[in-house]
C-alpha cells in the first residue's frame, strides 16, 4: 500500500483542502493534540476562509515526527468520531496545511530562516505544561537553544534583527500549554530569557508593542494514533498512514486578545468554535465548573454504583438525570455567560460523554479526588449557597459520595464497592493516611471529621451552613440503601 504523499491528492476520495502557497504559522509541536486541533482549524479557514497560511511545524526536542511528517510531505488523515449536534459523526479529512517541517536539532539555519519569512505571523505552541519555564541555561549561541522560551526568545531576536524593528513584522503567539495565563507566562520568560542575554531595550518595546502573547484555552480529547484499528482505518482509506490522528468532533477555542484579532485569523468565519475575548477567565471557569466538575461529582458515585465508564454512566437513566441535574439545576446558575452559550456547552458535553470512541474509566476521573473537589465541585457550592441561600442537592450528594469512596460504602470494608469489585483510592500519601484514619466512624463523625480539616480543604467545611449534615446523610444514604439505590433516590 503506497503511504500518504501529496502526487495522491488529485485522485484521493477522502475529503482535503486547499495546499496553501505561503507560510503564516510557525507551530512548536508535532503531536497529536496541535495536528487535529490547531492544524485542523487553519486547514479548514484555508478552504472555506481564504486564509492560504501554511504551518512550519518545529520540532521542539531531540525526538520527534518531523522525519515522519516530511516522509508524508506534511499529509496526514484526521479521524472525527462521536456525537455532534444530535447526530453521530465519524469523518476523515486529510490535513494539507502543514508546508513545512524543521528540526532544529539538525537544521538550525532552517529554524532561524522562518524568522526572516515575510509571511509568517503567528505562533502556535503545545510544549506540555513544563515547557513554559524559564530555566536561565540557555544562551544566545546555542544551536538550538534548549528550552522552549529559550528557542523562541532566539527567533523573535532574529526577526527582529532582519525586519530592524519594524512594527508590523511583530508576531502574535497563541499558546495552547494547559496552564492559566499561558500567554502571559510565556511573555514573561522571553523576556527574562532577553533581559538575561542582554538584547537591549530596542528589543523589550518591540516585544511589547509589536508582538501580542494572548492567553488561550483549548478543548478537545484526542486520542492521537489507533494504533489497533490502524491497518483496518487505512485499508479502507486506501493508501499508507503512519500519522492517523483521531479525536472527538468537538473542539473549542477560546483566544484572550485584541478585538483586530478576529478578522486575522478567520476561524470563525470557517466555521470553527472560536471564541475571541477581552477575559478568557470566564470560559476557563465554565469549563472547570461544568466539565471538569460534572466528572468529578459524578464518577465516585457511579463507580460505587456498578458503573466502570463515563459512557456507561451516560447510559444509565438515573445516573444521566444525575449529571442533567448537575449541570442545569446546580453548575448553570452559578456561572455569569450568557445562557444560551452555558446551554450549548451543556448539550455539548452531555454529547461527549456518550461518545463510544473514548472510554473513560471512572477510577481514572477518580484519581486524586480530594484535589478535584476542592477545585471543581466546593466553589459551585459555595457559589450556589451565596445565590441562592441553599446548598445544591446534588453537588453535597458527591461530597458524601467522596467521602464514601475514601473511607468505605459500607463503613466496614473500604475499597469493595457493592458488586464486590476491590478498589483503591489513589491519591497523596498523606490524604489516604488521614481518610484511613476515619473508617469505622459514624456517617456524621465522618463527615465532621473530613469536612473540619483545614489543611485539606483550605478552610474548616463544617463552618458552612449544613454541608456536613447534607454530606453526613448522603454517606449514611450510601451505607444504608447501598450506592445504587441511593443514586437512583438522588437523581429523582
Amino acid at each position: 500500500m503506497e503511504r500518504l504523499n501529496r502526487s495522491m491528492l488529485p485522485a484521493l476520495q477522502v475529503a482535503h483542502g486547499r495546499m496553501p502557497t505561503r507560510t503564516r504559522v510557525v507551530q512548536f509541536g508535532e503531536g497529536g493534540f496541535l495536528r487535529a486541533f490547531v492544524d485542523a482549524m487553519i486547514d479548514a479557514a484555508n478552504e472555506k476562509a481564504g486564509m492560504d497560511a501554511g504551518v512550519a511545524v518545529v520540532q521542539p526536542i531531540p525526538r520527534g515526527l518531523v522525519e515522519e511528517l516530511r516522509a508524508q510531505d506534511g499529509l496526514y488523515t484526521l479521524i472525527l468520531r462521536g456525537r455532534a449536534g444530535g447526530q453521530d459523526v465519524n469523518d476523515a479529512r486529510v490535513i494539507t496545511c502543514v508546508r513545512a517541517c524543521v528540526d532544529p536539532y539538525a537544521d538550525f539555519d532552517a529554524f532561524l530562516a522562518l524568522a526572516r519569512d515575510p509571511d509568517v505571523r503567528f505562533v502556535v505552541s503545545n510544549t506540555t505544561e513544563a515547557g513554559i519555564v524559564y530555566t536561565g541555561k540557555d544562551a544566545l549561541d546555542d544551536r538550538p537553544q534548549a528550552s522552549f522560551p529559550g528557542k523562541l526568545t532566539r527567533l523573535l531576536y532574529e526577526r527582529f534583527t532582519a525586519f530592524g524593528g519594524a512594527q508590523d513584522k511583530g508576531l502574535v503567539l497563541l499558546p495552547v500549554e494547559l496552564i492559566d495565563d499561558n500567554g502571559a507566562r510565556l511573555k514573561a520568560c522571553v523576556e527574562q530569557t532577553a533581559a538575561q542575554w542582554g538584547l537591549g531595550e530596542a528589543f523589550s518595546r518591540w516585544l511589547e508593542e509589536a508582538c501580542v502573547f494572548t492567553s488561550t484555552l483549548v478543548d478537545r480529547i484526542v486520542t492521537g494514533y489507533p494504533r489497533q484499528e490502524a491497518q483496518a482505518l487505512c485499508a479502507g482509506l486506501g493508501y499508507e498512514d503512519r500519522l492517523l490522528d483521531a479525536a472527538e468532533p468537538f473542539g473549542q477555542w477560546v483566544i484572550e486578545g485584541p478585538a483586530w484579532l478576529e478578522d486575522e485569523l478567520p476561524l470563525r468565519r470557517a466555521g470553527q468554535d472560536v471564541r475571541f475575548t477581552q477575559d478568557v477567565r470566564p470560559y476557563k471557569l465554565r469549563k472547570v465548573r461544568m466539565l471538569n466538575g460534572a466528572h468529578t461529582a459524578t464518577a465516585l458515585i457511579g463507580y460505587l454504583a456498578g458503573l466502570d465508564t463515563v459512557g456507561e454512566c451516560m447510559a444509565d437513566a438515573a445516573a444521566r438525570r444525575y449529571v442533567e441535574r448537575a449541570l442545569y439545576e446546580e453548575i448553570m446558575p452559578t456561572l455569569d455567560l450568557p445562557r444560551d452559550e452555558l446551554e450549548a456547552f451543556a448539550a455539548a458535553i452531555l454529547e461527549r460523554f456518550q461518545n463510544p470512541y473514548n472510554r473513560h474509566e471512572l477510577l481514572s476521573i477518580a484519581l486524586n479526588s480530594q484535589s478535584k473537589l476542592r477545585a471543581r465541585v466546593l466553589p459551585t457550592i459555595r457559589a450556589y449557597w451565596t445565590r441562592r441561600g441553599e446548598l445544591p442537592r446534588v453537588l453535597t450528594f458527591s461530597v458524601g459520595a467522596f467521602l464514601a469512596f475514601y473511607c468505605g460504602a459500607d463503613g466496614a470494608a473500604p475499597g469493595v464497592r457493592a458488586d464486590g469489585t476491590a478498589y483503591a483510592p489513589v491519591d497523596d500519601a498523606d490524604v489516604l493516611a488521614f481518610f484511613e484514619g476515619l473508617r469505622g466512624l459514624s456517617p456524621l463523625e465522618t463527615a465532621r471529621a473530613a469536612l473540619s480539616n483545614a489543611a485539606l480543604w483550605g478552610e474548616d467545611l463544617t463552618a458552612w451552613p449544613g454541608l456536613a449534615d447534607a454530606a453526613a446523610q448522603a454517606l449514611s444514604d450510601i451505607r444504608t440503601l447501598g450506592a445504587r439505590r441511593a443514586l437512583d433516590a438522588i437523581a429523582g
